[in-house]
């Protein structure tokens, strides 16, 4: 699966200097570097080289400042890798290729260079926004089938656990979860159940979703207010 070129990729754009998440906007990687405005970087993922591939990166070059597109290397040295017309099109498409060995080495084999000014300001934006509203790296790139944990997903998920232990309204929330009452209220997921005007409950679905992806978050002392307990998982 293109899930296992996630992490050989997403570690060489770390030494590159950027911050890396996953799946973000229909992106499978996305990096920004330090300092505003920051560099966006998207690379797309596949297992072998393909001219899906190559359209995929076209479209995510309206939203970035680079573009980069990865595959497994044939061990016999015939894949698409090895074409020159395939390397030339990403050329001139300013299409960068990454090679990802069996062992997990990645090499560059076009290097990524913008021919000419192309980003679309409202969707590089947005996927800024993203990236830097997640908590860690909770989406492994290049999944299609299991949900993806947004931003949106990760504050709905505090909210719950929230329920689960006692608190039912939104003003105790806003401490971790600034705007509680919207996702409580908006109940996307068909996890919160309005009892009253301000008060809520946890629906069987809030409650799956718990035991689904935990979330480490208790109630002040004192304040009844919501504090949220550092997750391990989330750097990974």
């Amino acid at each position: 699966m293109e899930t296992s070129l996630y992490l050989p990729v997403k570690g060489f754009l770390e030494a590159a200097g950027y911050v890396v998440k996953g799946e973000i906007d229909g992106c499978d990687i996305v990096g920004l570097s330090e300092g505003e405005p920051p560099v966006v970087v998207v690379c797309e993922l596949k297992l072998s080289f393909n001219l899906e591939l190559i359209l995929q990166a076209v479209d995510r070059a309206a939203m970035s400042d680079e573009v980069w597109i990865a595959a497994r290397v044939s061990a016999k040295g015939r894949g698409r890798e090895a074409d020159k017309r395939y390397r030339d099109l990403c050329r001139r498409l300013g299409i960068g290729m990454l090679g990802v060995s069996d062992a997990g080495q990645v090499s560059v084999i076009v290097s990524s260079v913008s021919p000419m000014p192309r980003t679309n300001p409202k969707r590089r934006s947005r996927l800024v926004r993203e990236h830097q509203r997640r908590r860690g790296d909770p989406a492994v790139g290049g999944g299609s089938r299991a949900p993806v944990m947004t931003a949106y997903r990760q504050r709905a998920l505090i909210c719950a656990a929230a329920l689960q232990q006692g608190l039912v309204r939104p003003r105790d929330m806003s401490m971790m979860v600034p705007d509680a009452g919207k996702i409580l209220l908006g109940n996307v997921y068909g996890w919160f159940d309005r009892r009253e005007k301000g008060v809520y409950v946890l629906t069987p679905a809030g409650e799956a979703a718990l035991l689904r992806w935990p979330q480490s978050v208790k109630i002040i002392d004192g304040s009844g207010g919501l504090s949220r307990l550092p997750d391990p998982a989330e750097s990974c």
